[in-house]
């Protein structure tokens, strides 16, 4: 089992924290961006730079999760592809997406997005805050519990 990144707009905190807890559990870390990003070395971090594009990070993504891979991702259509392949996808801020609530949010995020274009909402998330990040701490620790296992 590995650990995908959608790293291009993945927080510089969340990229620390992985680091960190790919070397302390060995666990297989591959930050995929469309622009090379600085990362340290080490045998279970790895980079894929794949050309610039729309969503294409994204499918290059969702071509290699293997089932019981998990994806860092703020982008819920990808998360949705993600968990239809059998893995699981994380947000920055510490939401675990799996086949049990992905259906609901991704309609939560289709009818705000609708709502959105419409002018009727405006504005966007709260800044990335230290709670966000223990969220995220937190729900990356139960996964690599349960992934040793």
């Amino acid at each position: 089992m590995q650990i995908w990144v959608d790293a291009d707009a993945c927080p510089g905190e969340i990229k620390e924290l992985l680091f960190r807890a790919a070397k302390r559990t060995k666990t297989k870390i591959t930050l995929v961006a469309n622009q090379p990003l600085h990362k340290p070395r080490s045998e279970f971090i790895d980079s894929l730079l794949v050309p610039p594009g729309l969503n294409v990070a994204d499918q290059r993504i969702v071509e290699l999760v293997q089932p019981g891979d998990l994806v860092i991702t703020a982008d819920i259509p990808l998360a949705a592809d993600v968990v239809a392949k059998g893995g699981q996808a994380l947000n920055p801020r510490g939401k675990l997406y799996s086949a049990a609530n992905i259906g609901a949010i991704l309609a939560s995020r289709d009818l705000m997005d609708d709502l959105r274009g419409e002018g009727m909402i405006t504005g966007g998330p709260a800044n990335f805050n230290a709670k966000d990040r223990q969220a995220f701490a937190n729900q990356l620790d139960r996964w690599l519990t349960a992934s040793k296992k």
